[in-house]
């Protein structure tokens, strides 16, 4: 039993340590739409054009209901997609198979229980010098929108 628990607890830090791995998280204090105003408007003040808008909370809060899931993950939760022709050609002609990590987003969250914490993310590109410029703007983007 002793060596379940114990694989079972390292299997939850790797997965865990995986989440973290993958995206950069950034907390302010707030409230949800001002956060969320604030990310659109970093990303317009860089001539950037939202694609589009995916309203992730209102579609789990929805399925959940539909699958007998009551738990409620987010209070609000949208990810906002956009991209960069500028950086988007220059990676892409570094590696053609760039194009995966085009069109960029960034989610917007705030969760149950944390009320005046807005969570801003990413995901983490590959740290090669044909990304740079993508991980840069992202993080410009949320350091503008986390004021």
């Amino acid at each position: 039993m002793t060596r379940l628990c114990a694989a079972l607890l390292g299997l939850m830090i790797a997965l865990s340590a995986a989440a973290d791995d993958g995206a950069t998280v950034v907390a302010a204090k707030g409230k949800f739409a001002d956060v969320r105003d604030d990310l659109v408007a970093a990303i317009g003040k860089r001539g950037l054009v939202i694609n589009f808008t995916a309203h992730v909370g209102d579609m789990l809060e929805r399925t959940g209901r539909d699958l007998g899931n009551a738990k409620r993950i987010y209070d609000k939760a949208e990810v906002i997609e956009f991209c960069s022709a500028t950086a988007s050609r220059s990676m892409m002609e570094a590696d053609p198979r760039n194009l995966v990590f085009c069109p960029y987003t960034i989610a917007v969250y705030t969760l149950p229980g944390k009320p005046g914490e807005v969570y801003l993310a990413h995901r983490k590109y590959p740290q090669n010098a044909a990304l740079k410029p993508v991980t840069d703007l992202l993080q410009g983007i949320i350091a503008d929108a986390s004021k």
